[in-house]
């Protein structure tokens, strides 16, 4: 991804890789939340794949799915 800022959560891709900095960007919340997020116990925000102590990765199809999960419907209730 180049222009993470003018990204949209409608372009994540299921089978895509993420930074912390892209994922942030379509998610519109600032990097910081989603380390923060990962360090809090338990773990919060969307499942992520740590490489090595200074290279995270999130899935595009577990970040999808993060979101189904966190999505309230008011009709529904």
């Amino acid at each position: 991804m180049t222009d993470t800022n003018a990204r949209d959560v409608r372009e994540l891709t299921e089978n895509a890789w993420y930074t912390t900095e892209e994922v942030a960007a379509l998610l519109k919340v600032d990097a910081s939340s989603l380390r923060r997020w990962r360090t809090a116990r338990p773990p919060d925000g969307p499942p992520f794949v740590r490489l090595s102590d200074r290279v995270t990765r999130y899935s595009g199809a577990d970040v999808i799915a993060y979101l189904q999960h966190r999505r309230i419907d008011p009709t529904a209730a």
